[in-house]
C-alpha cells in the first residue's frame, strides 16, 4: 500500500525506530517538568532531548519549521520520522517500558481523541498562565520566576530590581 511507504520508499511498517529525539521548550517550565520525568522513566527505545528553536535542532533537523516546535511538541525518529501534537505524545509514551500499553489504546481512534485533548489541555494551560501572569507571552518560562524541584514541588519567585531583574532596576 503506497500510504504505508516514505518517501525513501521503504516499508514504514518495517523501518525500526531505534531512538527518538524530543524537542522541548527549554524556557518552558512545564516543558521542564514533563523532559525530567520522561528521563526517569525506564526506556524501551532511547529517548534524547532537545531544545526546541536551538541552533543544534535547527543543524540536525533542518527540513522542520522550528518556530512551530516551541509551540507543539514534536519528537523525531532516528530516520527522519516526524510526529507532532498528540501523534508526538503517544510515539513518546511508546518509547516508556510502564506506558507503552497506553500508548497502544491511545493510538486508537478513540484514544487518539483522548491523546489530542491532553496536548490541547497542556498548550491551554501554558498559554494561560503566561497571559495571567502579565508575562505578555504564550509559554510559562522559568525565566520569569517559576521553577520545580522535585523535592519541594513548584514554586515562584517575582523579580525584583534588587536582583536585576527588572526594566528599572
Amino acid at each position: 500500500m503506497a500510504a504505508d511507504r516514505d518517501a525513501a520508499g521503504r516499508d514504514a511498517r518495517r523501518v525500526p525506530v531505534r531512538r527518538l529525539t524530543v524537542l522541548h521548550d527549554a524556557e518552558c517550565a512545564l516543558c521542564g517538568f514533563l523532559r525530567d520525568w520522561l528521563g526517569r522513566q525506564p526506556q524501551l527505545v532511547p529517548l534524547e532531548f532537545v531544545p526546541a528553536g536551538s541552533a543544534e535542532a535547527a543543524a540536525r533537523f533542518p527540513g522542520l519549521d522550528h518556530r512551530a516546535t516551541l509551540d507543539e511538541i514534536t519528537v523525531v525518529g532516528d530516520f527522519g520520522q516526524v510526529y507532532q501534537g498528540a501523534a508526538a505524545w503517544i510515539v513518546t509514551l511508546w518509547a516508556l517500558r510502564e506506558y507503552r500499553p497506553m500508548s497502544h489504546r491511545l493510538s486508537t481512534p478513540a484514544g487518539a481523541k483522548l491523546a489530542r485533548g491532553a496536548v490541547l489541555a497542556a498548550a491551554k494551560w501554558r498559554d494561560g498562565h503566561a497571559q495571567a501572569a502579565g508575562w505578555g507571552g504564550g509559554v510559562y518560562r522559568r525565566g520569569d520566576g517559576w521553577s520545580y524541584d522535585p523535592r519541594l514541588g513548584w514554586s515562584y519567585r517575582r523579580p525584583t530590581c534588587a536582583d536585576g531583574t527588572c526594566s528599572t532596576g
